[in-house]
């Protein structure tokens, strides 16, 4: 039987890729943590984990009518970001996909009440959240990737049940799986006039304090393992945006066990600022007895 053998919420902000010396103009002579903490992030999981695929879930790719994830053998090319060719440009990719786990996942879909569907066009568009973190985290490891998309006509209870569905398909396979959910949290930019005084990754430039309070706020349960109170708190949450209304963060969690997924969350480099969004890396190891562990109404 398949399984999710770990997981993380991670930032795939633009400024990852763009040159270091860049980076350092932007962040007043500063290294953003998050940079290190992906190298630091390969080195102790990607490097050392025992598990077959990948699964990204996309907060960037959105779809309409339907859930799409990726199917095809394999993917390679050279990747610009329509959003900014300037700092994403002809990014070199090439990693082999996983059919057999894609179409298990849409095989999953109607019977968890939902849409999904496996593509295996080779003209099928990247979004940078793969690209990216596959440059720092897959790039020279032969191990297999698939992305998920986030069908922007659905809700928190549509994330919901991708994440059962994906949890459905792991267990019917043999597949040990790392579940990325990337994306932010808060998600709100400054305006372009206002947008390069906020530029650095000081966190006082995120765009409102009430963000980063309900950012701060979830930080803490993930660091607790109370994903219950994230699920529960949702409508609060949505208020202040959270990138890609949190389905990257839902179908992961849905996928661990939902509220009973109880994993504490371990940080890697700084909770950080990007023109006004929140940018923050969380990792969660598989525990001893498992993901889930049910709570007493007390807990």
């Amino acid at each position: 039987m398949g399984e999710v053998v770990s997981a993380g919420l991670l930032s795939h902000v633009p400024t990852i890729m763009l040159p270091r010396e860049t980076r350092l103009e932007l962040n007043e002579g500063k290294e953003i943590s998050l940079v290190p903490a992906l190298h630091q992030l390969r080195a102790e999981k990607f490097e050392q984990l025992d598990y077959d695929t990948v699964i990204v879930l996309d907060s960037h790719w959105f779809t309409t009518v339907e859930f799409i994830i990726t199917s095809q053998d394999i993917r390679a090319g050279l990747f610009t970001a329509e959003e900014l060719p300037r700092g994403m440009c002809r990014i070199p990719y090439e990693w082999r996909g996983d059919r057999e786990l894609a179409e298990a996942i849409a095989a999953e879909g109607e019977p968890n009440g939902t849409w999904i569907t496996p593509i295996d066009d080779p003209y099928l568009p990247l979004y940078y959240p793969s690209v990216n973190l596959w440059t720092y985290l897959g790039k020279g490891l032969d191990k297999q990737w698939i992305s998920m998309s986030v069908c922007q006509t659905g809700e928190t209870d549509d994330f919901l049940r991708v994440g059962r569905a994906i949890k459905a398909a792991i267990e019917k396979t043999d597949r040990k799986v790392i579940l990325i959910a990337t994306g932010s949290l808060s998600h709100t930019f400054y305006k372009l006039k206002e947008l390069r005084k906020h530029e650095m990754s000081d966190p006082s430039h995120i765009h409102s304090q009430k963000a980063r309070d309900m950012d701060h706020e979830r930080l803490g349960w993930f660091f607790e393992g109370r994903h219950d109170r994230v699920l529960e708190t949702m409508p609060e949450f949505l208020t202040v945006r959270p990138e890609g209304m949190f389905a990257h963060y839902l179908m992961m969690a849905a996928a661990l066990g939902e509220e009973e997924f109880s994993a504490p969350g371990v940080q890697y480099g700084d909770y950080e600022n990007s023109v006004g969004t929140s940018q923050v890396h969380v990792w969660f190891d598989r525990p001893a007895a498992g993901w889930t562990a049910p709570r007493t109404a007390a807990s």
